[in-house]
C-alpha cells in the first residue's frame, strides 16, 4: 500500500486554491448571470422596446386629435348673438350635435370667451340651457370656457375658392396616341 506524502508547499498551494476558488466562484457566478442576461436580452430584441417605440410614435398624433376635437367642439363668436350672448340657431345645432352625436369621450363643449366676464357667463348659461333641453343618452357633456379662437374661413371665401377651382379644371380629352405609339382614337 502506497502512502501519499504531502509536502508543505503542496498543502499551501491547495489551501490558497480553496481560498481563491470561493472568491472566484462568486465572481464567476455574477459574470455568468450577466452573460445569460445579455444573451436573453439580445434574443428577445426588439420585443421589449416595441411598446415604448409605438407610444412615442402615437403620442404626437393623439395630441393632434385632441386639439382637433377641441377646435371642432368650440362654440365661437359667430354662433352667439352679439351683446347678450344668446345662442343663434346654428349654435344650438352645433351644441345638439356635440351633445348627442360626437363620440362619448369627446363630448366636451368649449365656449369661446366673450369681451367681458358678463358676456362669457351669459354664453355659458345659454349653452347650459341648450344642453338641458336635449334628450341625452349617457352623461351630460362638460362645458368649458376657452380663449383659443378656432381658425375659420368666411363662407364667401370658401365659395370663391371652390368656384375658381371648378372654372380652372381642364376639359377632359382622350390621348392622340396609344401606349404602343400607334394613332389613338381621338384626333
Amino acid at each position: 500500500m502506497a502512502v501519499t506524502v504531502f509536502r508543505k508547499p503542496t498543502i499551501w498551494i491547495f489551501l490558497l486554491m480553496i481560498g481563491f476558488t470561493s472568491t472566484a466562484s462568486a465572481d464567476f457566478g455574477t459574470w455568468l448571470h450577466n452573460k445569460k442576461m445579455a444573451f436573453y436580452r439580445n434574443a428577445a430584441w426588439p420585443d421589449p422596446f416595441n411598446e415604448a417605440d409605438a407610444i412615442q410614435v402615437v403620442t404626437p398624433f393623439e395630441i393632434m386629435k385632441n386639439n382637433g376635437w377641441r377646435t371642432h367642439n368650440t362654440i365661437g363668436h359667430e354662433l352667439f348673438r352679439a351683446g347678450d350672448g344668446a345662442l343663434l340657431a346654428a349654435g344650438q345645432n352645433r351644441v345638439r350635435w356635440i351633445a348627442t352625436q360626437s363620440p362619448l369621450n369627446r363630448r366636451e363643449i368649449h365656449v369661446l370667451e366673450g369681451v367681458n366676464s358678463a358676456e362669457t357667463d351669459a354664453r355659458v348659461a345659454a349653452v347650459r340651457e341648450a344642453v338641458a333641453g336635449l334628450a341625452i343618452d349617457g352623461i351630460e357633456p362638460q362645458i368649458l370656457v376657452t380663449a383659443a379662437i378656432p381658425p375659420t374661413t368666411p363662407g364667401s371665401m370658401a365659395t370663391k375658392i371652390n368656384r375658381d377651382r371648378f372654372e380652372n379644371i381642364p376639359v377632359p380629352k382622350l390621348p392622340t396616341t396609344t401606349a404602343s405609339g400607334q394613332q389613338g382614337v381621338a384626333e
